[in-house]
């Protein structure tokens, strides 16, 4: 069980009234009871916790910039809840280490998967917010997102979304994706997808869908020429 003098502890900086609870969004459906339905398992939290750290988020960046619109808030937003940013905090909190995982499974290594520590970093808060309610979430929320909300002074936009406009801003419709393949165990998946725009493909993998897309769109515009909006160099 993680205490307060863990890494991971110190980082919730939050005594649990309910120790099952932290339990529970440390244990990877890998290390669910199959004989409980893998209720056990920190995907409910997860759930949760997806809702709570969007909120938390919201508040918090209509405090920050109230000069923006909705949608310029909704670009900062749709970053900062991006399974990509939990699984950098997941990391920086040593999560990874605290995850209930079996050894078989720990071999291959599923620990390090972006996808589980993002999940599990949504699963802390909502175990952080059933045993204390909004304020401990929040606090953990904006010790752990503060870099990220400053990193950038202007709204961020997804590759997807940059891609997007790329291809509407020149009247050439929107970009298509195809999902080419899906391999690897259900708690580990592998998905290569291809987007083609303007005439061209690019493909990108990545362990969830909307990740592949990511990385297909980003390696699209890669492809551009500088002057055209693509890569220097």
């Amino acid at each position: 069980m993680t205490d307060a003098d863990t890494p991971l502890g110190q980082h919730l900086g939050h005594r649990f009234r309910d120790p099952g609870l932290l339990a529970q969004a440390l244990t990877h459906r890998s290390a669910a009871d199959p004989k409980r339905r893998m209720l056990d398992s920190n995907e409910r939290l997860e759930f949760l916790g997806d809702r709570v750290l969007a909120l938390c988020i919201a508040e918090w960046l209509s405090e920050r910039f109230p000069q923006e619109r909705e949608g310029e808030l909704g670009k900062r937003l749709a970053v900062l809840v991006a399974a990509d940013v939990l699984a950098k905090i997941g990391d920086t909190i040593g999560l990874s280490a605290a995850l209930r995982i079996p050894p078989a499974e720990g071999r291959t290594g599923l620990r390090q998967r972006a996808t589980v520590l993002a999940d599990a970093t949504e699963a802390l808060i909502g175990a952080l917010y059933l045993d204390g309610g909004l304020e401990p979430a929040r606090r953990f929320v904006r010790q752990e997102w503060a870099s990220f909300l400053a990193a950038d002074p202007t709204p961020p936009m997804s590759a997807k979304s940059r891609l997007q406009e790329w291809t509407l801003g020149r009247g050439l419709g929107l970009p298509e994706y195809r999902t080419d393949s899906a391999a690897g165990p259900s708690h580990a998946p592998v998905f290569s997808v291809s987007v083609q725009a303007a005439g061209r493909t690019a493909e990108g993998v990545g362990d969830t869908k909307r990740a592949a897309e990511q990385a297909a769109a980003e390696a699209w515009l890669a492809g551009l020429p500088p002057r055209d909006g693509g890569r220097d160099g």
